[in-house]
C-alpha cells in the first residue's frame, strides 16, 4: 500500500507524457502544481525527475524540464528547406525565403546534388564562414541530363553542359564502344549520385557529334525540355477545325472586308497578328487596330488551349520557331494573310490632333488585308518610293496618315515620361546546316515605332475599358523600381560624370527619362540605358492593374498578339464576355487570373532565356574562328579579378582577367567602378572604349577571355 505522503507523485510514464505535451517546457514549481503535490512530497517528486534525467527520456535547460525527442524534431523542423544553385566550378548556393541572402555550398556537398534539387540544410559556420550543410535531398530536380561523352582513365563518362558542369555521371560500357567521345547525348538518370558514388544514366537520344553539324539550338532545347512537337491529339483537334468560316459566323460580325487595312511585319514573319488602318476626321483621326480572333479557334477545356497554356509563348530561336499554336492556326487560319477573309476583335479609336482619345469602340470583326508589308517597305512608302507605291497605291496615303498620328502619340507619350530604352540589338544568320555565319545589326526604324505606338494604344484602350467596367482580368504591370537599385544605378552614373541629384521614392518615370536624355550621343549612351534597364523590374501579368511605371501608363495589358502569347487570348475571351453582358463568376476568375499570371510571366522568362542562350551560344561558336583578332568595345564591369567589355559588333561580353594587365599593378576601386594603376596611375572605368583581343572562346561555358590590344 503506498504511503499516504506520496499519493500524489504521478507514475513516470504521466510524469513523462505531461513535459512532453507540454506547449512550453515546465518549471519544476509548475509540474508540482500541476500534480497537487505537497511541501512534503515535492523531494520525492525531484527524484522522480531525477530517474527520468539519467534515462536521458528527459532533459533539463535553464530549470525548465523538456524531452529531447520533441526538441529534436522542433529543430528539425527550423531547419532551412531551399533550392540548390549549382555552378559550373563545382560548389553552388542554396536560395530559400527563409534566407536573407543565399547560403553558400561547398564542392563536398554538391557532389551529389544536381541543379535545381529541393532539399533540407542548416547552417554550419566554416572557417568563419557561414555554409549549408544538406541534411537530406527532398526532392530531385530532374530524371534528365544532357551532356558529352566523355572517355578517361576513370571510364566512360556523361559529361554535362546543362546547369549541371560539376558531376559527371557513369555511361555504360557499351554505349561508349558505340559513340565517339563528344558526342551529345540526352539522357535518363538511372541512379543518383550519393556521397560516395557518382550517378548512371543511360542514352534516351543521341544528338549527334558537333563536328558533324551544329547543335546549338538543339542542346538549348533539349536542356530547357522544351516540346518540339504537338500531342496526337491536339493535332486530331487542329485537323478538324475547317478553313473556311461559317457562313453565319460572317453574317453575325460586322464586315469591314472593303476597308483598306494591312499588316506590317518582319520580312521573314509568318504569324499576322495584327492589320491597321486609319482614316483622316475633322477632330484628328479615327485608326482601327484589327487583331486576329484566336479565341474563336482556341476553345477552353480543349486538348489545344491546354498545351497553349502549357506553352503560353512562342520560342524564337535563330533558325525556328516553337509556336504556341500549330503551324495551320499560327501561319494560315489565324494568321492575317492578304486577300484572304479573316476573323478579327477590332479596337477602333478616334483621337484629337493632339493625340487624345475622344472615344472607342470594340468588336468582333471580319476583315480582308489589302497588302502584306515589311517594316522597311512601309518605310520606303512613307518617305517615298515610286516602284513601291506602284505595287502598293491603296497603301500610300494611310501609311502617311499613320505616321502623322504615330508621331503624335509617340511624342504625348514621351511627355507622360515613358522610357524609350532602344538597345542596339543584332540578329545571328545561320546556315542551312544551323552554323552561325553573320551576326548583323538589327535596324528598328519608324516603322517598327508607328506599328509599336499602335498596338500601345489599343492595349491601353482594352485596359481603360476593363477596368471601367469592374470587369475581371489580366493586365500588364509593371512597378516602380526598388529604392536600392536606383541608389546602386546612381552611383554607377555618378562615376561616368553624371550630376546626380538625391530622389527619393515614390520615382516618377520622367527622372530616368531625364538620365537617357543626359547621356544621349555620348560613348556611354548604351551602356547607362542597359545600367538604367537594369535598375527596373520586370514587368508581369497580374489580374491586379498596378499601372506600367516603364510606359508611365495607369493601365496596360496585352491584347494585340494572342497567336504567340496566352496572355492576350485569356484578355480576348474575357473582353468578349463583356461585351456579351455576360456577369462573370469573380471569385474563380481571381484564382484563375492569379494562377496565369504568375505562371504565364514564369514562362516568359523561360523564353527570354532560353532565346538569350541560344543567341549568346552561336555568337560565342562564330567568334572562336576570330581568336586573335582584336575588336572594339566598351567596360560594362568593374570587380577585383578583372573587368567585361562588351565587344560593340557582337553585343556580347567577355572578361579581361586582372593578371593579363601586366604593365602595373591594379587595385580595384569600387565606390568609383575602376581599376587604378599603382605606379602609373592608369585607370580603367566603367564606360571606358578599348580595343581588346579574343584570346579564349568556350562555348560550352559561355566564357570569352580578353587581353588588351596592345
Amino acid at each position: 500500500m503506498p504511503q499516504e505522503k506520496d499519493k500524489n507523485i504521478p507514475p513516470l510514464e504521466k510524469l513523462l507524457k505531461f513535459i512532453c505535451s507540454s506547449k512550453k517546457p515546465p518549471s519544476f514549481t509548475e509540474i508540482a502544481k500541476h500534480f497537487k503535490v505537497s511541501k512534503s512530497e515535492k523531494k520525492l517528486l525531484k527524484k522522480e525527475l531525477k530517474k527520468l534525467l539519467k534515462t536521458q527520456k528527459l532533459a533539463v535547460r535553464k530549470g525548465r524540464y523538456f524531452c529531447p525527442q520533441k526538441e529534436e524534431k522542433k529543430e528539425e523542423k527550423e531547419r532551412i528547406v531551399g533550392t540548390v544553385i549549382a555552378y559550373p566550378a563545382g560548389f553552388g548556393f542554396l536560395q530559400s525565403e527563409d534566407l536573407e541572402r543565399d547560403l553558400y555550398i561547398p564542392p563536398v556537398e554538391m557532389q551529389y546534388l544536381l541543379n535545381g534539387d529541393k532539399v533540407l540544410a542548416q547552417t554550419k559556420v566554416y572557417k568563419g564562414r557561414l555554409e549549408a550543410k544538406i541534411v537530406r535531398v527532398l526532392k530531385r530536380s530532374t530524371k534528365w541530363v544532357l551532356g558529352r561523352v566523355d572517355i578517361t582513365k576513370k571510364g566512360c563518362t556523361l559529361k554535362p553542359i546543362d546547369s549541371n558542369q560539376h558531376l559527371r555521371f557513369l555511361l555504360p560500357q557499351k554505349t561508349c564502344k558505340e559513340l565517339r567521345p563528344g558526342t551529345v547525348v540526352d539522357c535518363e538518370i538511372t541512379k543518383y549520385p550519393t556521397r560516395s558514388s557518382p550517378g548512371r544514366v543511360r542514352v534516351k537520344e543521341v544528338l549527334g557529334h558537333p563536328e558533324e553539324r551544329s547543335l546549338i539550338v538543339d542542346i538549348v532545347i533539349r536542356k530547357y525540355k522544351l516540346p518540339t512537337d504537338y500531342p496526337e491529339e491536339v493535332k486530331r483537334e487542329v485537323e478538324s477545325i475547317p478553313d473556311e468560316i461559317p457562313k453565319e459566323e460572317l453574317e453575325r460580325r460586322r464586315d469591314l472586308r472593303g476597308q483598306v487595312c494591312f499588316t506590317i511585319d518582319p520580312e521573314r514573319a509568318r504569324d499576322f497578328d495584327d492589320a491597321v488602318a486609319i482614316k483622316r476626321t475633322s477632330k484628328g483621326y479615327r485608326l482601327w487596330v484589327h487583331i486576329a480572333d484566336v479565341s474563336y479557334y482556341v476553345r477552353p477545356g480543349t486538348k489545344l488551349d491546354e498545351e497553349a497554356f502549357k506553352r503560353s509563348f512562342t520560342f524564337y530561336l535563330p533558325d525556328r520557331a516553337l509556336h504556341m499554336l500549330p503551324e495551320k492556326l499560327s501561319a494560315r487560319v489565324c494568321s492575317l494573310r492578304p486577300d484572304e477573309d479573316k476573323l478579327a476583335f477590332t479596337v477602333e479609336m478616334h483621337f484629337d490632333r493632339e493625340g487624345n482619345l475622344l472615344e472607342y469602340e470594340i468588336y468582333e470583326s471580319v476583315i480582308r488585308s489589302k497588302a502584306r508589308l515589311t517594316y522597311d517597305q512601309a518605310l520606303r512608302l512613307i518617305i517615298g518610293d515610286p516602284a513601291l507605291e506602284k505595287k502598293f497605291p491603296k497603301a500610300v496615303e494611310p501609311l502617311r496618315i499613320m505616321a502623322e498620328l504615330a508621331r503624335i502619340l509617340n511624342k504625348k507619350r514621351w511627355e507622360r515620361g515613358s522610357i524609350d530604352f532602344d538597345l542596339p540589338e543584332v540578329e545571328v544568320i545561320v546556315d542551312e546546316f544551323g552554323e552561325p555565319t553573320a551576326v548583323v545589326p538589327y535596324e528598328r526604324h519608324f516603322a517598327h515605332k508607328l506599328i509599336e505606338e499602335f498596338m500601345i494604344a489599343a492595349n491601353e484602350t482594352v485596359a481603360l475599358h476593363m477596368e471601367q467596367i469592374g470587369y475581371p482580368c489580366l493586365y500588364r504591370v509593371h512597378e516602380e523600381p526598388e529604392p536600392k537599385k536606383v541608389e546602386n544605378l546612381l552611383t554607377l552614373l555618378q562615376g561616368l560624370g553624371y550630376p546626380v541629384k538625391k530622389v527619393k521614392p515614390p520615382y516618377h518615370p520622367k527622372f530616368f527619362q531625364q538620365i537617357l536624355e543626359y547621356f544621349e550621343g555620348k560613348p556611354e549612351e548604351m551602356l547607362v540605358r542597359y545600367l538604367t534597364l537594369r535598375s527596373m523590374k520586370r514587368a508581369f501579368y497580374n489580374p491586379v492593374n498596378l499601372g506600367h511605371f516603364g510606359l508611365a501608363s495607369k493601365h496596360y495589358l496585352h491584347f494585340t498578339s494572342p497567336i504567340r502569347r496566352y496572355p492576350d487570348l485569356i484578355v480576348h475571351r474575357l473582353v468578349k464576355m463583356s461585351l456579351k453582358g455576360e456577369i462573370p463568376d469573380y471569385k474563380y476568375w481571381e484564382e484563375f487570373l492569379t494562377f496565369a499570371g504568375e505562371y504565364c510571366s514564369a514562362q516568359e522568362r523561360l523564353a527570354d532565356e532560353v532565346e538569350e542562350e541560344a543567341v549568346e551560344r552561336l555568337k560565342i561558336r562564330m567568334l572562336k574562328a576570330y581568336i586573335g583578332d582584336t575588336f572594339e568595345g566598351i567596360i560594362t564591369g568593374v570587380h577585383p579579378y578583372g573587368f567585361f567589355v562588351e565587344l560593340r559588333d557582337f553585343i556580347v561580353d567577355g572578361l579581361v582577367p586582372i593578371e593579363t594587365l601586366r604593365d602595373d599593378e591594379y587595385i580595384f576601386d569600387e565606390p568609383n567602378h575602376r581599376l587604378v594603376g599603382t605606379k602609373t596611375g592608369k585607370i580603367y572605368r566603367l564606360g571606358d572604349p578599348v580595343r581588346v583581343k579574343l584570346v579564349r572562346a568556350d562555348e560550352e561555358r559561355m566564357e570569352l577571355d580578353f587581353a588588351l590590344a596592345e
